[in-house]
């Protein structure tokens, strides 16, 4: 969820008239949420922590509570990605003053969206709450969105070996090393439990790997 898509691209552009100069604070949080995403599911925690704060603060200029909820459940949306389901502790204190939009995102993201709800989610996940499984993951053209949504199906019970395979292979090709680590480890958990040995050795070589210092 880039901050509104720059709010819209600022109204379209205030309704196509002339070209108005974004303001500092959209210009300065897109480019933190950006940098404190890539920071986090790299594992790079200083870095990310950082880049968190300066995103919730230039938000936070705003006075606008459902752009500081935006903060805290992009931070908690990449905390599902790299399966880390504690809860979005940061979002309830902004609840009440929320959006639809983020009251579902963040149902969403808990894995206990109403049905009814799932038309007020970004459109890349609704056919995910309304019970698709990998063929609707495909379907997901961002990879942050598609390891996300991976992340809330595993949360739910719905994620099948297809599932931790596309979301495994998103996150490697991002180099996400927090989230490949986090999904090999669920496909090695896979692995264990149907007994295959021969996989479950072979992703956790892979871990291996991700887990060497740079």
């Amino acid at each position: 969820m880039r901050v509104l898509a720059l709010l819209a691209l600022a109204a379209l552009l205030a309704a196509c008239g002339s070209k108005p100069r974004q303001p500092d604070w959209l210009v300065n949080a897109d480019g933190a949420q950006d940098r404190f995403e890539r920071a986090y599911l790299a594992g790079r925690d200083k870095v990310a922590a950082v880049e968190f704060q300066r995103f919730r603060d230039e938000l936070a200029s705003t006075a606008q509570p459902a752009l500081v909820a935006r903060a805290e459940l992009t931070r908690c949306a990449v905390w599902v990605a790299s399966l880390d389901f504690a809860p979005c502790a940061g979002f309830e204190p902004l609840r009440e003053d929320a959006g639809a939009a983020e009251r579902a995102y963040a149902d969403f993201l808990a894995g206990k969206l109403a049905p009814q709800d799932a038309k007020a989610l970004p459109e890349d996940y609704r056919g995910i709450a309304g019970g698709g499984g990998a063929g609707q993951l495909e379907k997901i053209k961002n990879p942050l969105s598609r390891v996300i949504a991976a992340g809330v199906l595993l949360r739910t019970g719905k994620a099948d070996p297809k599932v931790l395979e596309l979301a495994t292979d998103t996150a490697s090709e991002q180099g996400w090393r927090r989230a490949v680590m986090a999904w090999l480890g669920a496909q090695a958990m896979l692995a264990d439990k149907s007994g295959d040995r021969e996989a479950a050795a072979r992703l956790r070589r892979r871990m291996e790997i991700a887990a060497q210092e740079r």
